[in-house]
């Protein structure tokens, strides 16, 4: 074996065991927790505590959310979020509506044309030209593993029916 073939392969090795570890640390922690670590989560983790779900979201699952990003929630003018956070019954209709019970993963969200969330209501799926849409917000990142399920990112806040 040459020495460039055996450096190749210790590289690959390497790489691999490193992706590994990534994955499974990422892999360790729950929803709340990688939303947290993620940075891009702020207003959503504010909300979540607001209408004390946090347990919920830290509980065993599995749980599919798909998750506004801080972009998503900027889109909303900041009195109708001021109002919506301090409705607490009204915020959890919000954030359950982004909740989907079990691990659905993207290869199987584009296989789906609905789907009920925990709040109770069905958010409409859609696949156009190759990105994938939830009532209209367009899914922007997919697959974010956690201990207790796993995190699509939106870019926009979807809403039920009140």
């Amino acid at each position: 074996m040459k020495v460039s073939q055996l450096l190749t392969g210790s590289l690959l090795l390497a790489s691999l065991m490193l992706t590994v570890q990534a994955h499974n640390h990422k892999k360790s922690a729950d929803i709340v927790d990688t939303a947290v670590a993620a940075g891009d989560f702020t207003t959503l983790v504010t909300a979540v505590k607001a209408a004390d779900l946090v347990d919920t979201l830290k509980g065993e699952g599995p749980f599919t959310v798909f998750a506004p990003n801080d972009a998503a929630f900027a889109k909303i003018p900041a009195a109708d979020l001021n109002a919506l956070v301090a409705d607490k019954a009204a915020l959890t209709k919000v954030l359950t509506y982004h909740v989907v019970a079990g691990n659905v993963m993207a290869a199987d969200v584009v296989k789906m044309d609905s789907a009920t969330t925990v709040q109770g209501q069905d958010i409409a799926i859609e696949v156009k030209m190759g990105k994938v849409y939830v009532n209209g917000a367009e899914v922007i990142a997919t697959d974010i593993k956690t201990s207790n399920g796993v995190i699509h990112v939106l870019d926009s806040v979807i809403m039920p029916k009140m």
